[in-house]
């Protein structure tokens, strides 16, 4: 499982012109479901997704989780995140779940942190237009096995 974390602003995602999910402060996750990625491997990254200290503290350093930032979860499956580059020039997505796995697994991961905090998601295997605020700019590239 490879997730993107970005901090952010209001972000948002649309699917044919309408707004499917939206936050105004938090964290937008790019999430891509792999080959081999389990249960176990959804709730190791939810567990620490909820602990990344990237939110500022009263001193301007990262130093709070988003339960102490009071933030919200924008989470967009993105089956591209798999092809890691080392090999042509054109993209293979040979090592994405296939996509009925994929959404239950996603569906899942969603489910866990919503338990914490407030998700939003976006529309998956549709098109989608997503629009990131990210502050900072935070950004964060993260691999489960």
């Amino acid at each position: 499982m490879k997730v993107v974390v970005q901090r952010s602003g209001v972000s948002s995602v649309r699917v044919n012109g309408s707004i499917v999910g939206e936050i105004d402060h938090g964290m937008v996750l790019l999430v891509c479901c792999e080959k081999g990625d389990t249960e176990r491997t959804i709730s190791k990254a939810c567990e620490k997704i909820l602990k990344l200290r990237i939110f500022e503290d009263e001193n301007g350093r990262m130093n709070k989780d988003i339960l102490a930032a009071d933030g919200k979860i924008l989470a967009i499956s993105q089956f591209t995140l798999s092809w890691d580059g080392q090999k042509g020039n054109r993209p293979s997505f040979d090592n994405s779940m296939p996509p009925t796995e994929a959404q239950i697994l996603f569906d899942k991961f969603c489910v866990i942190l919503s338990k914490e905090v407030p998700v939003q998601k976006g529309e998956f295997g549709a098109r989608m237009e997503v629009q990131i605020t990210n502050q900072g700019p935070v950004t964060f590239s993260l691999s489960f096995l």
